[in-house]
This record gives structure tokens, sequence and C-alpha cells, in this order.
């Protein structure tokens, strides 16, 4: 029998187990990262390593953010602390929790909201001038519909960064990868719902590991250009030696882009 999941409850709850576990990704700002930006200094990651270069991001005094599935503490207050109007959305209560963590400690305001990247009908269209999307893509189906949903909420010549994880991850067998054993497998694009047994899913399920997804390039860049963006911007990162696989390729991806102007 086919094991039903709750996707968006499911990696809801496995991301909250991230914050109990300090995963990277749910360590907030520092002080000192808070200061540098009130200074003008904005360094903020899409990817493990790399910080977005800062021509991508440039002023952003009084520009209306959307931290898109960026709960953390992390892009969120930096780009508040320097001046933005921030909206953070994230799945995760717990991680939205080290955002306010954050801004009560720097006095400092931004707006959370629990929610679906791949919904944001409480945001009217146009509104914003900058969505930020770090690394995240992995975790929802279908990443078309968060293209489709930036474009939207992003006014005329506004700037999308996001991230992806290299495709290719995921042609690996799961559980022979955590054991650094690297067998061909599976094709892209790729499904833990769909390629692992019902015994594997209850395994991620009592473990509260989230479920991912690989994305093709072509859905990743092309659905970008789709919906009106043009790419302006890219570069490569690994896992800062994490994997083996950073021996032999980068393993993320990180897009500027443009809205269309009217």
């Amino acid at each position: 029998m086919y094991m039903k999941i709750d996707l968006l409850k499911h990696n809801s709850t496995a991301w909250d187990n991230e914050v109990d576990r300090k995963s990277e990704w749910t360590i907030p700002a520092t002080r000192e990262q808070i200061k540098e930006a009130f200074l003008g200094k904005i360094l903020i990651k899409l990817t493990p390593v790399k910080y977005a270069p800062t021509e991508w991001i440039g002023e952003v005094k009084n520009k209306n953010i959307l931290c898109l599935a960026s709960g953390g503490g992390q892009q969120g207050p930096i780009l508040a602390a320097a001046g933005a109007n921030v909206s953070v959305l994230d799945n995760s209560i717990k991680q939205l929790q080290q955002d306010k963590f954050v801004a009560e400690r720097e006095n400092i305001k931004l707006e959370t909201i629990i929610g679906d990247m791949r919904n944001l009908e409480m945001f009217s269209d146009s509104f914003f001038d900058i969505i930020i999307n770090p690394v995240s893509i992995q975790f929802i189906e279908d990443v078309q519909s968060v293209w489709s949903e930036c474009a939207r909420t992003l006014k005329p010549g506004g700037i999308l960064l996001s991230a992806a994880i290299n495709p290719l991850i995921y042609i690996f067998d799961y559980s022979d990868f955590m054991n650094k054993n690297y067998v061909l497998k599976y094709s892209i694009p790729y499904s833990d719902i769909d390629t692992f047994s019902d015994n594997e899913k209850q395994n991620f399920i009592d473990n509260k590991i989230p479920f991912e997804f690989g994305h093709s390039i072509e859905d990743i860049i092309q659905g970008q250009i789709s919906c009106g963006f043009t790419i302006n911007g890219f570069y490569e990162d690994n896992n800062g030696g994490k994997s083996d696989i950073d021996k032999y390729i980068n393993s993320y991806f990180a897009l500027s882009a443009v809205k269309a102007s009217l």
C-alpha cells in the first residue's frame, strides 16, 4: 500500500527538528553581523559557503524585501538592520522564532509569516523590490509555482536571488550516499516520495528528516525565464568540505534574476 504523506506538515516538523539539532541554516546572525549591517555591510548566504555578491543586493534602505523559505534568523535580520522592510516567510515555526529572537535582541523590526513558499496570496501584486530565496526549493515538488509567485509579487525591475542544489546529487542512492558509496540509481527530476520504500519513508518520518526533490536545471533556470525573469548573475558553491562530492563538483549554485520592466 502506497504511504500517504502530508509533505508540508512533515517538512515543517522536520525543520523544527533541524532547529533543535542546530543545523547550519538555523543558527541566528551574530551581534557582529547585525552591527555590520547597521553600517551598510550586507553579508548574506544563499548557499553554504559563499556570500552573495553585494552588487546583487544593492541599496536596501526602505525597500520591501521578502525572505522566502528563509527563516533561521540569518538573512532577514541582516537586511532589516540595513534598513529594509523585511517579511520572512517559512514553513517552520521554530525557524521563524530564530528571526524573532534576533529582532528582539537587536531591537529591529521584521515581519514573520508561517506559510508555503508556493503560495504568496497574502501579498499583493508588484509589492516587493527584492526576494531572497536561499537554497530551499528541494523541499517542494512544484518549483514552477514558486517562480510564478515570485514574478507576481515582485515589482517590474525587481530582483530575485535564489539558490538550488545541483540535481546530479540526487542520482545516487540515498543510503549508499550517506555511507560514501556513490551508486548511480535515479533519474532527474527526482523525488524521495516516489522512490523511497514505505520503510524508508517511515524512517524519515520517525527521525524527522525532510523529504527532498531534485529539480532539473531546466526547471530551475528556464522556469525563471519563462516567468519573465532575465538571469544576470550566477555562481557555484560547495558544502564546505563536508561531503566527498566537494572534491569533484560544486553541488550548489545561485542565481540573480531581474523581473522584466513594463
